[in-house]
């Protein structure tokens, strides 16, 4: 199984960098984990609707520049399924056990995901309703994967 991350953003403190490595070297052992890290668009603090548009518009080509042929893509949207540690566990059991061997999951920018991504998408997940940080969020991302894994192999740690 192989689970590409794809984000716009990079991490910069070394908390979320740790963080990162560390769930990094745990997936090893489940997956192979690749995190692409897109540059951001630069954009104004207040921007009109057509500007936020263009600002997704421009970080999601380059999403999509990145997804490849065949891949499950799961799009992290607020208007996404919540949906359980061990139901995320199934839904990446499920493309597993359909053969389907690369998952590819894309972070937006601060402004969230274009609409070609969503479309491209073959699901859309929430966290929840909050809003979260890009970099914060990559962090409970790869912890959630590390326990689907462990949940698919019946082994400790989902409580």
């Amino acid at each position: 199984m192989t689970i590409r991350i794809i984000c716009i953003g990079k991490l910069k403190e070394s908390f979320y960098t740790a963080a990162s490595d560390e769930f990094r070297k745990r997936l090893s052992r489940y997956c192979e984990l690749e995190i692409v890290e897109l540059a951001d668009e630069k954009a104004a603090e207040r921007l009109s609707e057509a500007q936020c548009e263009q600002v997704k518009q421009k970080e999601g080509k380059r999403i999509l520049e990145r997804v490849r042929d065949g891949e499950f893509l799961i799009a992290t949207a607020i208007d996404g399924e919540r949906i359980s540690s061990e139901k995320f566990a199934r839904l990446i059991e499920s493309r597993m056990n359909a053969g389907q061997s690369r998952i590819a999951v894309a972070i937006g920018g601060s402004l969230g995901l274009s609409s070609e991504v969503l479309e491209r998408a073959s699901y859309k997940l929430s966290f929840s309703s909050m809003t979260f940080n890009h970099m914060l969020f990559r962090i409970m991302l790869l912890e959630q994967l590390y326990r689907a894994f462990r949940i698919i192999n019946n082994e400790p740690y989902h409580k």
